[in-house]
C-alpha cells in the first residue's frame, strides 16, 4: 500500500503522538508499504513539507507542549493525496481538515486517529475541569472532522467509549499505539548520582493535566522522602512551577527530556514508576515503563485510560490524592520481594503491546477503507 500520513509535526520526538506516528511509519515501511508524510519541518525524502502556522501570543504555549501547527497548503496536500492509496490523518486541526476535503473530492480512501483528547487543549488554557468546555471540543472535533470518516483508530477502549458517548459514528478500531522491542525487562547498576537512592520515575509532558504536582507532594509525605530521587522525564509549560515545588524535596527532582537510548538506561536504573496524570488516551510511556520491568503506580482517574494496565489495586491510587499515592509508594518500597515478583509480571504484560502486532491491525483498517471505497 501507498500510505500517506498527515500530521502537523512529525520531526521532533518530543511528544507522544509524534513518537507513535514515527514508530508506525517505520514499521509500516518494514512491512513492505510505501509511506510518506505531509508535515512541517525539514525537507527529506518521502515528506511533503508545509509551512508552520504562526499564531501571535499562542506560539510559545504550542511549542512548550512539543507541537507545531501547520498551514493547510492545498497544492501540497493535493499532490501528496493523489500519490496515496490511503490517507491517514493524525490530528483534527486545519491541515487535516483541508486534507480531508481534498481526499473526499479526489475519492482517495481516508482514515483518522484520535490522539488529541479535548482536555489536552483545555488544561493548557485553564479550563481542564470545565465539563462544558471539554464537551464542546468533543463535539467540535466530531462535527468538523471525525464524523466525515468511516474508520477511526482509537488507542484505547476508554477513548472509544468517550467517542461513542459523544456521538461519533465511525467504526472505531481499538489498537494500542504500541511499543518498540527495545522496551523489555532490563536492569542496570545505578549511576553515581543515583547510587544509594530510591529512584522514582515519571515520563510525560510537564503540563497541568499530568499532575507532576501530586507526585512531588506524595514524595514529601513519604516516610522515605530523604532517600528518594525523583526523575521527571519530559518537557512542557509547567517546568518552572514544577522546579519550584521540587525545591521542597530533600533531593531536588531531575527534570530532563531524554532521547530513547538514554531513557532506556534511566528505566533500567529506576525502582518504581509513577503515573499521576488525570487525563490520558493511552499513556504509552507507562507501557514502556512496565514493559522495562518497573511496577507502575497509576492515578485511578475516570478521564484516563491508564488504569487499565494495573494488575491489582496496589498499582492504583486515588487521582489527585498525594497522601494515597505516598502510601502506595511506601508500600512498594517496604515490600521489595513483592515488587520484584510484580516487575516480572508487568514485563510479561508489556509483550501484548509490541508495535509489530499493532501495525498489522492498522494495516487491516487501511485495507477495509480501500475496499469500501472501491465498492462504494
Amino acid at each position: 500500500m501507498k500510505i500517506l500520513l498527515v500530521m502537523d509535526q512529525i520531526d521532533s520526538e518530543n511528544n507522544g503522538t509524534t513518537i507513535s506516528a514515527k514508530r508506525f511509519a517505520e514499521k509500516l515501511a518494514q512491512h513492505g508499504n510505501q509511506v510518506r508524510a505531509v508535515s512541517t519541518g525539514e525537507e527529506k525524502d518521502g515528506k511533503y513539507v508545509v509551512r508552520e502556522l504562526k499564531i501571535p501570543f499562542f506560539n510559545g504555549l504550542i511549542h512548550s507542549q512539543g507541537m507545531h501547527l501547520a498551514i493547510p497548503d492545498g497544492d501540497t496536500l493535493e499532490q501528496a493525496i493523489r500519490w496515496a492509496d490511503v490517507v491517514h490523518f493524525l490530528m483534527p486541526f486545519a491541515l487535516s481538515v483541508k486534507g480531508l476535503k481534498i481526499a473526499r473530492e479526489l475519492g482517495v480512501p481516508h482514515t483518522a486517529a484520535f490522539h488529541v483528547q479535548p482536555e489536552n487543549v483545555t488544561f493548557s488554557i485553564g479550563l481542564g475541569n470545565v465539563k462544558l468546555a471539554n464537551q464542546a471540543l468533543y463535539r467540535g472535533f466530531r462535527d468538523i472532522f471525525y464524523n466525515h470518516f468511516t474508520h477511526i483508530h482509537c488507542p484505547s477502549q476508554f477513548i472509544a467509549d468517550q467517542l461513542k458517548k459523544n456521538g461519533y459514528t465511525a467504526q472505531l478500531h481499538i489498537i494500542s499505539n504500541g511499543i518498540a522491542p527495545e522496551f523489555h525487562y532490563r536492569k542496570l547498576p545505578k549511576s553515581p548520582e543515583l547510587a544509594g537512592k530510591i529512584v522514582l520515575l515519571m515520563v510525560g509532558r510537564l503540563s497541568a493535566e499530568k499532575r507532576q504536582d501530586v507526585f512531588l507532594n506524595a514524595v514529601l509525605k513519604s516516610k522515605y522522602a530523604d532517600k528518594i530521587q525523583v526523575i521527571l522525564a519530559g518537557q512542557g509549560p509547567k517546568k518552572k512551577a514544577i522546579e519550584e515545588l521540587g525545591l521542597k524535596l530533600p533531593h531536588a527532582p531531575i527534570i530532563q527530556f531524554y532521547e530513547k537510548s538514554r531513557l532506556l538506561d534511566i528505566l533500567a536504573m529506576s525502582d518504581l514508576y509513577v503515573h499521576a496524570a488525570d487525563v490520558e488516551i493511552e499513556a504509552i510511556s507507562c507501557v514502556e515503563a512496565f514493559s522495562s520491568g518497573l511496577v507502575p503506580v497509576i492515578a485511578n482517574s475516570s478521564r484516563s485510560a491508564t488504569p487499565q494496565f494495573a494488575l491489582d489495586d496496589r498499582s492504583l491510587f486515588e487521582a489527585g490524592n498525594s497522601e494515597d499515592l505516598a502510601r502506595k509508594i511506601d508500600y512498594w518500597i517496604e515490600h521489595e520481594a513483592q515488587r520484584r515478583e510484580m516487575e516480572r509480571r508487568y514485563s510479561e504484560l508489556g509483550k501484548r503491546y509490541q508495535i509489530d502486532g499493532c501495525v498489522s491491525q492498522i494495516e487491516e483498517m487501511f485495507r477495509q477503507a480501500i475496499q469500501e471505497q472501491r465498492e462504494g
